[in-house]
C-alpha cells in the first residue's frame, strides 16, 4: 500500500514511516498541509495519515480541501487533541476515522488496514505506462524484456512520471516531493538521477523515454513499434 503521512514532527513521522515500512507499507511524508494538498492530489495514495496541528493549513483544513476536490482517499487523522469537538470536527470534515496521540502501534495498523479494507478497491502497487511497469512494493522497473531494481531516490523519480504519465514534471516539483522541500539538492542532482533512469530505460529496451522540455522539466514519451 502507497500511504502519505502528513506530521510535522519529523521524528515521529520518521517512526510512523518505518512502523508502516515494516509491515509492507509504501510511504511518502509530508510536513505541511499545503504540501499535502499537493501531494494527495499528484499521486493516487491508498491512504492518509495527517496530523491535526500542521504549518501553513491545519489537518481539518486538508481534508476538507480534499473531499471538496473530490478525493475520497481515506483518511485517518492521528492528533494529540482528544477532545470530542475536535474529533466531530475532524470527521465532519471529511476524515475516516481518528487517533489520538500516544497511540498503539497494533491499534494502529488495525485502523490503517480496516480502513484501506473499507474502500472497496484494489491496493494499488504497480503503475503502468507503455512497455513499463513500476512494481512499488519491490522497486522493480520492469518491461517485457526484463527487469531492473530501483534505488530509493530511482523509484520516487519513477513514480512521479508514471503516476502522471501525461504531464511535463517539473525539477522543481521533483525535488520536493523526492527530496523534500528542506533538501539541499540542486538541479544537477535531478539531471543525474534522469540519466540514471534513461540508462535503465535503455537497458530495458523500453519503447518509453524521458524527453527534455526546454525550460520546463521533464515528460515520458512512447515511441511508436
Amino acid at each position: 500500500m502507497n500511504i502519505l503521512i502528513v506530521e510535522d514532527e519529523q521524528a515521529l513521522a520518521q517512526a510512523l514511516a518505518q512502523i508502516l515500512k515494516n509491515n509492507g507499507h509504501y510511504t511518502d511524508i509530508v510536513y505541511d498541509g499545503i504540501s499535502a494538498l499537493e501531494y494527495a492530489d499528484g499521486f493516487p495514495y491508498d491512504l492518509v495519515i495527517l496530523d491535526v496541528m500542521l504549518p501553513r493549513l491545519d489537518g481539518f483544513g486538508v481534508v476538507k480541501t480534499m473531499r471538496e476536490q473530490g478525493n475520497s482517499t481515506p483518511v485517518l487523522m492521528l492528533t494529540a487533541r482528544t477532545t470530542v469537538p475536535d474529533t466531530v470536527t475532524g470527521l465532519n470534515a471529511g476524515a475516516d476515522d481518528y487517533m489520538t496521540k500516544p497511540f498503539d502501534t497494533s491499534e494502529l495498523l488495525a485502523r490503517v488496514n480496516a480502513l484501506t479494507r473499507r474502500t472497496g478497491e484494489v491496493i494499488l502497487n504497480k503503475l503502468t505506462y507503455g512497455d513499463l511497469t513500476l512494481e512499488l512494493d519491490n522497486a522493480l522497473l520492469c518491461s517485457k524484456h526484463g527487469s531492473v531494481h530501483l534505488s530509493y531516490k530511482e523509484l520516487g523519480v519513477a513514480k512521479m512520471f508514471l503516476a502522471n504519465p501525461t504531464m511535463t514534471i517539473t525539477k522543481e516539483s521533483l525535488i520536493v516531493k523526492v527530496w523534500g522541500t528542506d533538501a539541499d539538492i540542486t538541479d544537477n542532482n535531478v539531471e543525474s538521477y534522469i540519466s540514471f533512469l534513461r540508462k535503465k530505460l535503455k537497458y530495458l529496451h523500453s519503447a518509453v523515454s524521458i524527453k527534455n522540455i526546454q525550460k520546463i522539466g521533464y515528460r515520458l514519451e512512447v515511441s511508436e513499434c
